[in-house]
């Protein structure tokens, strides 16, 4: 007959200490990591396809824009202006000081600086056509930002820009489904 044996006191200890141990060293990285670097969004809508499906679960990025500004082209997760507890995904399209002119489908934007030229946008990762037509200039700290997939979505042209400090961060990682894992997913610059 096998006889089993209590662990000695000594060994239960240690063990416990083990696990105390590995669990601080886990709270201390963990963290601080979830609060002000990265957090985990999933894309509930339309509004960004074919950039990003319905579904797609992403890795955020909080901490880039606390070094620099978005720029024209960048895919932002921000608080939705009229209710803040919700988070909206939506693409760049005017910067602080611009003014953007939707007019038959066609998106220009005006510089702020006055001297140099208004262009259109050249946008391959549209789904669909721009509907509307208005002329937004933006304040100081304000964005101009749409959906990719323009005829379904729910963005700037319809409850106007997008303030600073309603910018939570740019998709670092696309990680599910498996098939279109990516880094620094829907970057596109061309018109910057």
């Amino acid at each position: 007959m096998t006889r089993m044996e209590n662990p000695s006191p000594n060994k239960t200890v240690l063990f416990i200490k083990e696990i105390v141990i590995y669990a601080i060293i886990a709270i201390v990285v963990v963290i601080p990591i979830r609060l002000w670097i990265a957090q985990p969004f999933v894309v509930s809508g339309g509004s960004m396809d074919t950039t990003f499906a319905n579904g797609q679960y992403l890795i955020i990025d909080e901490l880039s824009y606390e070094l620099h500004s978005p720029a024209r082209g960048d895919v932002l997760i921000f608080k939705y202006p009229l209710d803040p507890s919700e988070y909206f995904i939506k693409r760049v399209i005017g910067l602080p000081g611009e003014t953007v002119i939707i007019h038959n489908g066609t998106v220009t934007i005006k510089p702020a600086a006055t001297s140099s030229p208004s262009f259109a946008l050249s946008e391959p990762y549209i789904k669909g056509q721009t509907f509307g037509e208005e002329t937004v200039t933006l304040n100081s700290d304000q964005y101009f930002v749409m959906g990719d997939n323009r005829e379904v979505s729910s963005d700037s042209r319809l409850w106007g820009p997008v303030p600073t400090s309603d910018i939570v961060g740019t998709p670092l990682v696309r990680l599910l489904p498996i098939s279109t894992i990516a880094f620094h997913p829907g970057d596109y610059y061309e018109n910057r």
